[in-house]
């Protein structure tokens, strides 16, 4: 996406269809929960985190301080403080997930598989490390040893994305290929 508009357009249009069934299937297994209404949508909210992802700042809270509150606080006019935004941003997760999965490619002959390491901690904090402890391993790569996981993709010769997976650090590079 090159424009926010395009990008917005295309979130939103996700979001109109994804919305309604989500919630329809959170109260068919009993997860009734209280549904304030936000000030932002989530169209909205979604569209700024991947617009960081595209954008050149390394940390969120200068890109949302110094970036969207200067410029495009016309684009979104209920714009939040930082602090409420980040208190939102857990709840697009799974949106977040579903809208990526949606923009996967489809294999037209040729692709490439690639993964690369997600280092969790420095090697010499392993045994303190609590956070990924279920699923994080121990890793070897080109580079050295790492601790964490390993994200796996699939790409098609056009560039784009057709698969992902996230697996322990000790995986073969090999076995999610044919997974």
């Amino acid at each position: 996406m090159y424009s926010l508009e395009e990008l917005f357009c295309d979130v939103d249009d996700f979001c109109q269809v994804f919305e309604p069934q989500w919630h329809r299937q959170l109260l068919t297994h009993g997860f009734k929960t209280r549904q304030r209404k936000r000030s932002m949508s989530l169209s909205e909210i979604m569209t700024l985190l991947i617009a960081f992802h595209q954008s050149h700042y390394r940390n969120f809270k200068s890109y949302y301080n110094h970036h969207v509150g200067k410029y495009w606080h016309s684009e979104f006019p209920h714009l939040v403080s930082y602090q409420r935004f980040i208190e939102w941003t857990p709840s697009c997760l799974f949106p977040l997930c579903c809208y990526l999965k949606a923009c996967f490619g489809s294999c037209t002959g040729i692709s490439f598989i690639d993964a690369t390491s997600l280092k969790v901690c420095h090697n010499r904090r392993i045994s303190q490390h609590q956070v990924f402890k279920k699923i994080a391993a121990r890793g070897k790569t080109s580079v050295g040893w790492f601790y964490g996981l390993k994200l796996h993709l699939v790409v098609s010769e056009k560039g784009e994305l057709l698969n992902i997976a996230l697996t322990p650090g000790n995986t073969d590079d090999r076995k999610p290929a044919f997974d």
